[in-house]
Parts: C-alpha cells; sequence; structure tokens
C-alpha cells in the first residue's frame, strides 16, 4: 500500500525521465516534438495528448493553406514570441472567426464535435508588411472526457494583460490555465510559464493527484527532488508528490510546467481527431 499524503505534508516530485524533443515535419516545415515521446506513454502524461514549438517566419506561410480540422480536445495556441494572426470556426453557423495573437497571447480551442483551425496564419500581419518577423509559439492539445467530446465548439482569447502574473521565488510565473486563469480545461489542470530572470530556484504545488512535466524553452536548470539537470528543448516527465523544486536555474531560464487530473480513459487517436 503506497505512503498516503496529510494535509500540509510536502513531498518533492521527482524527475522520472528527461527526453529531448524529437524533430517532425508539419505542413512542409520541421517543428519540435516533445509530446507524445517515444518513452512517455500516454497513461503518464493524460490527460495532455501533444505538445509542439515551432519557429517560422510568416512570410513562408503565405503559399501554404494552414486550415484544418480537430475534434475530441481542447486545443492551446500560446505565442511566445512575436505576433500571429489566426482563424477558427466558432463563429455563428460554424462561421470563421478571426483573432491576432501578439506575443504572450493564449487562444484556448475547444473543438468538441468538430472545428476548422488555423486559417490564413499570418495573413494581417503579410498585409501589414510584417511578413518576415518570426513567429516561435507553442501549441498543446489537452483530452476531453468521453462525454464531452460531441461539445459545440468555442474559442477564446487572452490578451497578454489578462493573463495572471505573480513573483515566487525568484521566477515569475503567468498562470495560463489554473487558479485565476479564465481559461478552464475539461479536466482540473495547471499550465504556468516560468520564468527565472536572474536564474535561482522556485518550488511550486502542484496536487498529488495531477500528472505532471515540464517542458524547457531557455537556459539551464536542476529539476526534481532528484536534481536532474535539463535544458531545451527538453520534456522534464515529473514524478509522484505535491510540489515541484527547480533550482541552479541559468539567468533567462524558463520552462512550462503542465499538470492535470487524468480521465484514466483510452483515447482513440485518428490523426486530428481524438475520440
Amino acid at each position: 500500500m503506497g505512503k498516503v499524503e496529510h494535509q500540509g505534508e510536502r513531498r518533492s516530485r521527482d524527475a522520472v525521465l528527461v527526453e529531448e524533443a524529437h524533430i517532425r515535419p508539419m505542413m512542409g516545415f520541421e517543428i519540435l516534438e516533445p509530446l507524445p515521446a517515444k518513452s512517455v506513454p500516454y497513461e503518464l502524461s493524460d490527460p495532455f495528448i501533444l505538445v509542439h514549438e515551432s519557429r517560422l517566419r510568416l512570410s513562408e506561410l503565405k503559399d501554404v493553406d494552414t486550415k484544418h480540422p480537430h475534434r475530441g480536445f481542447d486545443n492551446l495556441w500560446y505565442i511566445l514570441e512575436g505576433t500571429a494572426s489566426t482563424g477558427h470556426s466558432t463563429g455563428p453557423g460554424g462561421a470563421i472567426e478571426r483573432a491576432q495573437l501578439p506575443t504572450g497571447a493564449l487562444l484556448a480551442l475547444r473543438t468538441g464535435r468538430g472545428a476548422w483551425h488555423a486559417e490564413a496564419i499570418g495573413a494581417e500581419e503579410r498585409d501589414d508588411g510584417l511578413g518576415d518577423s518570426e513567429w516561435r509559439s507553442v501549441l498543446f492539445w489537452v483530452n476531453l472526457a468521453r462525454k464531452d467530446k460531441n461539445e459545440e465548439p468555442s474559442a477564446k482569447v487572452l490578451s497578454p494583460g489578462q493573463i495572471p502574473s505573480r513573483d515566487q521565488g525568484d521566477a515569475t510565473i503567468r498562470t495560463l490555465v489554473g487558479e485565476g486563469s479564465p481559461i478552464g480545461l475539461g479536466t482540473p489542470a495547471m499550465v504556468f510559464d516560468v520564468e527565472l530572470p536572474t536564474g535561482g530556484q522556485v518550488t511550486t504545488s502542484v496536487p498529488p493527484e495531477f500528472q505532471a512535466f515540464a517542458y524547457v524553452l531557455e537556459g539551464r536548470a536542476v529539476f526534481g527532488a532528484n536534481r536532474r539537470e535539463a535544458t531545451p528543448p527538453q520534456l522534464v516527465l515529473l514524478g509522484p508528490g505535491n510540489e515541484l523544486t527547480v533550482t541552479d536555474a541559468s539567468p533567462g531560464t524558463r520552462f512550462l510546467l503542465m499538470a492535470g487530473q487524468p480521465y484514466r480513459e483510452e483515447p482513440v487517436f485518428n490523426g486530428p481527431y481524438v475520440d
């Protein structure tokens, strides 16, 4: 029988795996894919299905048909650098709605029973002569419970100023999903953008019932009670516990912390559809 964690007892999570993101083709471009990972079965990342990081110039997308369908999950798109416009079919009668996403903005698209995503990425910027600007983003899919997969699709855009931010330890933490954020997922979850401008350390509470991992964007740091070093573009899978401690971070270290309560349902993967 496993140890019962009593309220107030602190148990730091170990970094049970550190794995390099692999490169994969998407729409004719190379992107980083830390998840799914060959050493991380879905049971250990549930409810998180996929994480992609991309760096592109918007001019490269001028003649590319970027519009594609999705179904059965929450699709979150976070802009790290640059500005990108996009379209999604969440308007009346499935009409395309446009959104312009500057650095630090978040698009949360609930695909539900089916939605089109990413129509004409960067069209407005190219029209304004900004096509050669570089754009960097992270996109991640979070599963929906089978009972919720037929929901009406919807979209919400958070401007940078709408994302809660706090200082903790040596870090600045932006809460994309979690307490204080207007974005909710189909299961209790938290997604933090953690930055340590001068390096140092930070300890973050993570509910013990959540499965969790970190994805390193910049710098270098030591993760977990067992002190595993990680650098970009590595995924750090976390073991059980109720907090994450990150130490010995170099100045400018930045990582995403993703954690959520698993569904314990076996998803059926069919390309852009998750049933």
